[in-house]
């Protein structure tokens, strides 16, 4: 009650220069590993500005550009990230843009640190969550890019941070779907997100009715705001897209981009498709076949020869059926190469895939990129004139650029470090389960649930003494604590990492928006902290 109170009282004005004067001293030596990491990227992110102006483009650019110019819902991507553009459509600076995605970053950054500390995690393992997403020179890259990967990392683990809060309400729940829903909208990766906090939202009413709560009204209170919240705007923009095509759903290429992936083992001796099906076959042998998304845009496809664009409603169907009837023959075929694709995200090196113009664009680059080829990148082309009112090419400006090369031939997170990072939360479980199984047994017993917070999670009354042992029940609730907290962020970057290989196929930069979360899991798995003081003061 004395918080609410504290909340509610009127503010001093001066109150921020009072407390610059006598406490931020104190306060930035008690965060000085985060803000120097802080420091760090946000030089090297004005570094990048400096070297590559106004921005960097990739093929996809272009699209995201034409949808913000020309509103209208895109056939392969949903227009989330164009919607973004549009709003900065005024200033008609791409450099804009790539500094507010910049920023984004750099959020990205303080809200791990603050989540891991606000969890109960030491500031060690916070600051260490952050690094990557900092520090990381691919990373920075792809911020530079006009692309959607950074608008959706910041929506991504901004849902999970605020799925985290300590305890969820109506309004938190809601605005955790409003949050999902512009992620989904964005990127279409993010959908089966909602099936992932659906279940957290379920997992959490049971736990409340271990303490005595009624559980279907606890998850009927969070789970229908939240599906509300997050279900009305994908809706809308279905209806939006159901207006302008007569098709049902949020894009029109989920058919193409499966056949792709399937041509990645697809045996028609074995399918035995129809004829109509069968004009997409490749007589060619699995190993001599080219990456899956050259079955999309190159033209000697068996897809793309057919007539009409590649993402006709017909099109689209006959590759869906194609690609269903290839993984119903082939099942194990399908997995396996579903698990190749996967592995990809784990090499300790950064092999050339899928191809050396793809993975270029990934790079800092030495010369000015090509002018685009496709031809919807030359009609995108007119429209970021437009945008910019000027000329887009990009400028390489040494020895900025050359700083720029040079840090990201040393600085990245390696594929091998991030399942080391992804294997952590559960190691630390088991080795608690196995050290501690009280612990383990405290987390299913509703005597335990329903045992009063311990006093290391609460700030100590006047007179308490600061000294006293903790009861096994606070022993029991640290280590509960520590193996629960890191759950729906270990979920989430699994999901994440799981999706574009069984859809599509893997890709540098889809790896990227579950390091941070992977990085909050592991700093979450570590034992809470002992003390009752808010970490963050």
């Amino acid at each position: 009650m004395s918080r609410v109170r504290e909340r509610l009282a009127p503010r001093d004005p001066m109150h921020p220069v009072a407390w610059a004067r006598t406490e931020l001293r104190g306060w930035a030596r008690r965060h000085r590993w985060f803000l120097v990491v802080f420091g760090l990227g946000a030089l090297l992110r004005l570094v990048t500005t400096l070297g590559y102006r106004p921005a960097l483009w990739f093929p996809d650019s272009y699209t995201y550009v034409v949808t913000a110019m020309r509103p209208r819902p895109d056939l392969v991507r949903p227009a989330g990230y164009s919607m973004f553009l549009r709003l900065l459509e005024a200033f008609h600076s791409f450099a804009l843009v790539v500094t507010v995605q910049h920023v984004l970053g750099l959020l990205v950054g303080v809200m791990l640190y603050v989540t891991v500390l606000r969890r109960g995690g030491p500031r060690w393992a916070a600051v260490l969550a952050c690094v990557p997403v900092l520090l990381d020179a691919y990373q920075i890259e792809l911020e530079h890019l006009l692309v959607s990967d950074t608008l959706f990392t910041f929506l991504v683990v901004g849902a999970v941070c605020l799925a985290m809060r300590r305890t969820l309400t109506p309004r938190s729940a809601a605005a955790l779907g409003l949050v999902l829903a512009a992620a989904m909208l964005t990127r279409t990766v993010g959908l089966p997100l909602i099936a992932v906090f659906a279940l957290l939202l379920l997992a959490y009413g049971v736990r409340r009715a271990a303490e005595g709560a009624r559980p279907g009204r606890v998850v009927a209170r969070l789970t229908v705001p939240f599906l509300v919240a997050a279900l009305l705007p994908v809706a809308g923009y279905a209806g939006w897209f159901y207006a302008t095509y007569q098709r049902v759903g949020l894009v029109g290429s989920n058919g193409v981009f499966l056949y792709a992936r399937t041509m990645a083992f697809a045996d028609c001796s074995v399918m035995k498709p129809p004829p109509d099906l069968a004009v997409l076959c490749d007589p060619r042998p699995p190993a001599s076949r080219p990456a899956s998304q050259e079955y999309i845009w190159n033209a000697e496809s068996p897809l793309v020869r057919l007539p009409g664009i590649t993402f006709t409603k017909e099109t689209d169907t006959l590759a869906g059926r194609f690609a269903s009837l290839a993984i119903r023959s082939q099942p194990l075929d399908y997995l396996r190469g579903m698990l190749t694709e996967l592995g990809r995200s784990f090499t300790l090196g950064r092999p050339v895939y899928p191809d050396p113009e793809t993975y270029g664009y990934y790079e800092f680059p030495a010369t000015v990129p090509p002018s685009p080829g496709r031809h919807p990148a030359l009609v995108g082309k007119e429209f970021a004139q437009r945008y910019e009112q000027g000329p887009i090419t990009v400028d390489v400006v040494e020895p900025f650029a050359g700083v720029m090369r040079a840090y990201q031939d040393v600085v990245r997170l390696p594929g091998t470090a991030l399942l080391v990072i992804l294997l952590v939360p559960p190691a630390a479980r088991a080795v608690r389960a196995r050290w501690w199984p009280g612990a383990a047994r405290a987390r299913w017993s509703p005597s335990a649930a329903r045992t009063r917070r311990p006093p290391a999670h609460r700030a100590p009354s006047e007179g308490a003494p600061s000294n006293a042992a903790p009861s096994d029940g606070a022993v029991a609730s640290r280590a509960h604590g520590a193996a629960s907290n890191w759950g729906v962020a270990w979920a989430t970057a699994w999901a994440l990492l799981l999706v574009p290989p069984a859809t599509a196929q893997f890709d540098y930069r889809y790896v990227l928006p579950a390091a941070p979360l992977a990085c909050l899991a592991a700093a979450l798995s570590v034992r809470a902290s002992r003390t009752g003081h808010d970490p963050l003061s």
